[in-house]
């Protein structure tokens, strides 16, 4: 069994691509650190936020698909994207986020306590008050005062009706560990105990399959696990085979190696890593400034550039 680490990034669909930007960049106080398309659908946007570097565990993107039904959350998908940051920082995010206007629920959680909120296209979205936290790369510009900055994913929750498969596949293909149980939510962490280190499998009692969940705009579209290195990638590659889990060839993303798959329970995944990472063709200090395309669309910039809608960092 090859572990993993951890979460690399979390990809999700929004609507309108601006909005999206000013609540993660602007009120979230993520960096913007990278403005590209999707390489599957050259025509989208793929935006990327996260800390001085848009390091791996930090790292949250986003799909904008403005015609895009509604997504739902429920059985079958990402439910909620954790954040960290201190405990001590939770009162700073109840009161920034509450006078933009944004409602939040504060609760306790595995003796940790949480701010829970809706980001614009309603997905759910936590801040976790956490004794450890990571050391990240500091960024200067951000609107967030360092001491209260967010300190890369806490994890995510994950959705099911029945959570058994899913569960033995975090622990004997990733290397998680259960560590928790409080109600219907069961916890496994893995890594250093500090960065992107959990997942949370909910166990929902919905039995009316038009009510799972549903890809769409305010949904995850899917999480990524680290992978130090194309040979970790490969490693992985062979897990996934022996537990019976159909994945993709490897493909080349400029930024990471990854190959995706889905888990038992049909939750979207990939493992991706942590090399090149996003200053392979922008230094750090301009980092997001430019729309960026990979070798094999750069024939199509011209049109893009006329025809993806005009963004821009709140925090340039």
């Amino acid at each position: 069994m090859t572990e993993t680490v951890g979460l690399h990034h979390v990809t999700a669909i929004c609507g309108d691509a601006q909005r999206n930007i000013d609540f993660y960049c602007g009120l979230l106080g993520l960096r913007f650190a990278k403005k590209t398309v999707n390489f599957d659908d050259p025509e989208t946007y793929h935006t990327y936020y996260g800390d001085g570097l848009a390091a791996p565990g930090t790292a949250m993107t986003f799909f904008p698909w403005p015609e895009e039904r509604r997504g739902r959350e429920g059985a079958g998908l990402v439910v909620g994207t954790s954040f960290a940051a201190p405990a001590a920082a939770l009162g700073y995010w109840t009161d920034r986020l509450e006078r933009a206007g944004t409602k939040v629920e504060r609760l306790v959680r595995f003796g940790e306590e949480v701010v829970a909120f809706k980001d614009p296209d309603d997905m759910s979205v936590e801040i976790v008050g956490r004794a450890s936290v990571a050391q990240v790369h500091p960024w200067a510009n951000s609107p967030v005062p360092a001491q209260e900055h967010l300190r890369g994913f806490s994890g995510v929750t994950i959705a099911h009706r029945d959570t058994a498969a899913t569960a033995r596949f975090l622990v004997e293909a990733l290397g998680y560990r259960r560590v928790g149980e409080e109600g219907d939510r069961t916890r496994f962490e893995t890594g250093d105990g500090c960065l992107a280190d959990r997942i949370d499998l909910l166990r929902t009692d919905d039995d009316d399959d038009d009510r799972g969940g549903r890809i769409g705009v305010g949904a995850v579209h899917h999480i990524a696990f680290r992978a130090p290195d194309r040979d970790t990638l490969y490693a992985h590659a062979a897990d996934l085979r022996r537990h019976r889990i159909e994945a993709t060839p490897i493909v080349d993303r400029a930024y990471f190696h990854s190959l995706y798959f889905s888990e038992p329970g049909g939750v979207r995944c990939e493992v991706a890593t942590d090399v090149p990472g996003f200053t392979r063709d922008e230094p750090e200090e301009f980092l997001g400034q430019s729309f960026k395309l990979p070798v094999f669309l750069e024939p199509w910039r011209g049109r893009l550039e006329r025809t993806l809608p005009p963004i821009h960092d709140p925090n340039a």
